[in-house]
């Protein structure tokens, strides 16, 4: 039952604690925990948990940050100064020790599956549902286990037994969980593959729906299960009639981005009549694409690999590389191409990018009147932090060259008979056919492909549209192209902020969910009035 908390004569706001298990850096938790309504924040994150150390680092940084804020009602300077490069990373309970206190209590490092982590998860689950009205679960196992690609690695290793890897019944967790908690609702999210994910002749999903519809007894069920669903605009829940349901294409809400992945939703029995009236209007209705996202940050020359790293050499590389595709398209159909590339040349000649790294805020920074530029966008900043590339090989650095240059003039990705001969990669796989589109360019006019842990290993599937460029995508564009705000700092190495940024729930996703979720909790479902306005009150 859903309560108005009361202290005397004045009630206050209600609040519903959050659970966020399997939580990553937070991608799921931020979209809850920034829902904002008349000043007030409805969501309040009891505990999440994460068990790779940079990635609970991350988590428990934001938790102190998202505390700080909402007792001082700005971020700290030393937060800031961090952010901007400006000073090494402070000792944050110096800063403020109730609210690091509080936030290395809500989040904590735990391998979930482990007695030891129950035995800790278990005090703080009932901690979170004695000081909230009701409470939310979140969360998602790891993808690993379920993932297509997942299981081609996993095909190739002898002697695997899916019956003996831990990860395909981390399952089992959430769902010890959610039937000690009973929440008002939850979220499951999982890639696409756990649909098809087999242990033996039995679907991994097909298990998961039987437990989670069998909670609380046989034959009675505690949660009715919905779709996430957007239907002429408007956001709802829906029934469900196969799992493929459950299916949630990202770019259909607003993400930059196109990415599938399975989301259940559950709605505790007693709250159910709600769901079914549940709705708001997405408050804009064009995909945003990657140039509108990423577009206006500074542009930076990529590194070079296993080579005299400089501006000067790269220069080089780049522009005698743009003049010989030039002369290879000379002639027939290619002739738009040759031209192409010839203006390349000159640009480079002329002027190019010449820093790895630029911390310097768009001119326009903090005036865009888009709702998801307001989200992503905080003026409180004096400088964008991670945006610096790494270093590739002058080979790879030419077929950047060519795939940027190609999506410019096309519109679409290079395939096998686009590419010059010169260009083709030393891979056997090429030759097959198998991976022939190995390198992928983000085309500016479209939503982003899907921004997965990958990133962290070459950055071929995920180049930079702009040809002057020449690169893979940043830390920060990807986090962009994932919906994190710009405050958001990833903690560890790059290739574990990679990691992170691609392993994570969109945000912005996430906080479509907790706005819906929300209007059944406090009993106000219609939501016809949502407007542009409402929205950037509710991210403010």
């Amino acid at each position: 039952m859903v309560l108005t908390v009361k202290y005397g004569a004045s009630p206050l706001p209600t609040t519903f604690g959050v659970i966020d298990l399997f939580a990553g850096p937070g991608g799921l938790g931020e979209g809850f925990a920034s829902l904002n309504k008349n000043g007030h924040r409805p969501f309040v994150i009891g505990l999440s948990v994460e068990k790779e150390k940079s990635a609970h680092r991350t988590l428990t940084l934001r938790a102190f940050i998202r505390e700080y804020v909402r007792k001082h009602g700005e971020l700290p300077d030393e937060y800031i100064e961090f952010h901007a490069g400006l000073r090494e990373e402070p000792d944050w309970s110096g800063v403020d020790r109730a609210s690091w206190e509080h936030a290395t209590t809500e989040a904590r490092c735990l391998e979930l599956g482990t007695a030891e982590a129950a035995e800790l998860l278990n005090a703080g689950i009932d901690r979170t549902a004695t000081q909230h009205a009701d409470t939310i679960l979140i969360g998602g196992p790891p993808c690993q286990a379920y993932s297509l690609v997942g299981r081609s690695r996993t095909r190739g290793i002898r002697d695997y037994r899916p019956e003996d890897d831990n990860r395909n019944f981390l399952f089992r967790e959430y769902i010890r969980v959610l039937d000690r908690l009973r929440p008002a609702a939850f979220v499951l999210e999982n890639v696409k593959g756990v649909l098809s994910s087999k242990v033996g002749s039995r679907l991994i999903f097909e298990e998961i729906m039987d437990e989670l519809t069998s909670l609380g007894g046989a034959g009675s069920g505690l949660y009715e299960l919905r779709a996430l669903r957007l239907e002429k605009g408007r956001i709802r829940l829906h029934e469900i009639d196969s799992p493929y349901d459950f299916i949630v294409k990202a770019n259909n809400f607003g993400v930059p981005q196109s990415r599938e992945r399975v989301i259940v939703i559950g709605i505790r029995k007693d709250l159910a009549a709600r769901a079914e009236q549940a709705a708001f209007d997405l408050p804009f209705g064009d995909e945003m694409t990657v140039g509108e996202m990423i577009g206006d940050l500074p542009g930076l020359r990529s590194g070079l690999s296993r080579t005299q790293d400089s501006a000067s050499t790269w220069k080089s590389v780049v522009a005698e590389a743009a003049r010989a595709l030039r002369d290879v398209h000379a002639s027939g159909k290619s002739s738009a191409l040759a031209r192409t590339f010839g203006r390349i040349a000159d640009q480079i000649d002329r002027k190019s990018p010449s820093r790895r790294e630029e911390r310097r805020l768009p001119s326009n920074y903090g005036q865009s009147n888009h709702p998801l530029r307001q989200w992503v966008e905080n003026e409180e900043l004096i400088a964008l932090a991670q945006h610096s590339t790494r270093g590739h090989m002058a080979s790879d650095l030419k077929r950047y060259l060519f795939i940027a240059a190609f999506g410019q003039a096309s519109g679409r990705n290079a395939r096998k008979p686009d590419w010059p001969e010169s260009l083709a990669p030393d891979h056997r796989s090429w030759e097959r056919g198998i991976f022939s589109d190995r390198f992928r360019v983000q085309l500016s006019g479209k939503p982003s492909t899907t921004i997965t842990s990958h990133i962290s290993k070459d950055g071929h599937y995920f180049i930079h549209p702009d040809p002057l460029q020449c690169r893979s995508l940043t830390v920060r564009e990807a986090a962009r192209l994932q919906t994190f705000p710009d405050d958001y700092y990833f903690l560890g190495n790059r290739t574990q902020q990679y990691v992170q940024v691609g392993n994570a729930v969109p945000p912005y996703l996430a906080r479509q969910i907790a706005q819906l979720l929300l209007r059944i909790l406090d009993g106000s479902p219609d939501g016809s009035s949502s407007s542009s306005a409402e929205f950037a009150e509710l991210v403010g």
